[in-house]
This record gives C-alpha cells, sequence and structure tokens, in this order.
C-alpha cells in the first residue's frame, strides 16, 4: 500500500519532498489536478467539486493515507473528506500558531504569505482568531507566485523583481517571521532567504504535517518490507510533459534542501 500526496499542481511536491526523508522505504502516489490548477484564484464550490474528484481517483488505487498537500484544498474540503473515506486525511494549515509564539518571543510581527482563497477562508481567519491574541499577525495573497512556480520560474533576478514589488511600501524590520503558507511557495525559500532582512524566519507547514503523518501510520518504525521508496507521479489531465515537469521539479527540490 502506497501513500498518496495531492495538490493542485507541483506545490504540495515540497511536502513530499520532506516526508520522503521521513520516511524513505515508503511508496508514494502523487497525483496533481492539473485540469483546474491554479485553486488559490478559484470559488470555493468549484475548489471543494475539483478536490473530492481527484480524490475519488486517487482513493481507486491501494492507498494507506492521504496527504491534501494544499492549503487551500485542505480548508475547503479536508472535513467532507474525512466523512467520505476510512483511511487516514491529513491537511496542511499554515503555520501559523508557531509563528505567532516565535514573534511573541522576539516582540515583533508575522506576515502570512498565501492564495487569496486560502485567506478568505473561515478555516483561516478562525485559525489566526485562536492563536493571534495580541494581534500581530498581518497576510498577503501572493497568486501570481503559483503560477512562476508552474512554470518552473526560478530565475533569481524575475523573482527578486517580483518580490521587490509586493514588499515595496512594508517595513520588513516590524516582522520577525514569514509564513509560507502555500506549498508552493518554498520552492523560493533559498531566494527569499538572500533577499530578506536576516532576521526575519521563513516557516511552513510541510513539517507539521508530515510529523502527523507518521504519527498516524506508525512513522519510520512501520514495516516496510517489500516497499521500494518508489514515487508514481499522476496528473487529471494526463500530459506526459506535465509528468515530466513533476520529476523536474522534484529534483529541483531535492537540490534545494540538499545546500
Amino acid at each position: 500500500m502506497r501513500i498518496a500526496f495531492f495538490d493542485s499542481g507541483i506545490g504540495g511536491l515540497t511536502v513530499l519532498t520532506e516526508a520522503m526523508k521521513k520516511l524513505p522505504k515508503e511508496d508514494f502516489l502523487y497525483f496533481a489536478d492539473t485540469l483546474h490548477v491554479p485553486y488559490g484564484t478559484k470559488t470555493l464550490p468549484e475548489v471543494k467539486r475539483y478536490v473530492q474528484e481527484s480524490v475519488s481517483v486517487i482513493m481507486r488505487n491501494d492507498i494507506k493515507a492521504l496527504v491534501v498537500a494544499c492549503n487551500t484544498a485542505t480548508s475547503a474540503a479536508i472535513e467532507e473528506l474525512r466523512r467520505m473515506y476510512p483511511i487516514p486525511i491529513i491537511g496542511m494549515e499554515p503555520a501559523v500558531k508557531p509563528a505567532v509564539k516565535r514573534s511573541q518571543a522576539a516582540g515583533k510581527r508575522v506576515l502570512v504569505f498565501a492564495t487569496s482563497l486560502t485567506l478568505s477562508l473561515s478555516k483561516y481567519t478562525d485559525l489566526v482568531a485562536r492563536v493571534d491574541d495580541h494581534k500581530v499577525v498581518d497576510s498577503m495573497p501572493l497568486p501570481e507566485l503559483v503560477q512562476y512556480c508552474e512554470q518552473l520560474q526560478f530565475d533569481r533576478e524575475e523573482i527578486e523583481r517580483y518580490f521587490s514589488r509586493k514588499l515595496s511600501g512594508i517595513d520588513l524590520g516590524q516582522y520577525s517571521t514569514i509564513v509560507l503558507g502555500c506549498t508552493h511557495f518554498p520552492y523560493y525559500k533559498t531566494i527569499l532567504q538572500q533577499i530578506l532582512p536576516p532576521h526575519i524566519e521563513l516557516i511552513d507547514g510541510s513539517h507539521g504535517t508530515v510529523e502527523r503523518l507518521c504519527s498516524l501510520i506508525g512513522g519510520s518504525t512501520l514495516s516496510t518490507q517489500g516497499y521500494t521508496g518508489h514515487i508514481e507521479f499522476r496528473c487529471s489531465d494526463e500530459n506526459p510533459a506535465y509528468l515530466d515537469k513533476m520529476a523536474r521539479a522534484l529534483d529541483y527540490l531535492q537540490t534545494q534542501y540538499a545546500r
């Protein structure tokens, strides 16, 4: 049996990369809903429908756990999925709680980067209301960054110009932590670390999600006899070129994480 990872595109590979480090002998299925990427600019009913359609395809395979490796999809559909299927289903949540804790120690603010839809949904606003007692959390939608990522646009100069436009007028000295609240955004972690003030820490929800996955399936102590660490890529439009893109994106991430 395999562990499935699902996202609208290649963003969830950032979570899969974390899982591969923790569970190197597990077999994985990675499914991207390429017919509808990106989710962050769609309506809530649309995203719910797209997620349910994709997961119904994933569940036709021999799956023992599903990671919804997309903050927008998690916010839109995770509860319905858990009611529909008996296997462990793990979602993503912007790492606002640990960011707030760190900001309190530093006496500074938190900035959350995410998609427009994620920031508008009650799952996110309820999370912030629950943990942000001192009103230190600010949010910024970066929908264009998803498109850059899907195009495998990692040119440093181009991405620096984009962040300069988005962050112009913002006093970064106010912030101690930036939360990467979309699984596409960690592709740009290295560039961000190089252009942001050195006191700003970047965090995302991948580590916590994978820790939760490990706890639900028994972690690295689970018997993996007969498992090979194999990854199968699938996408909803069955485009061979996109399957190749996913493999190249995973290679890029592994190169970045190895630094």
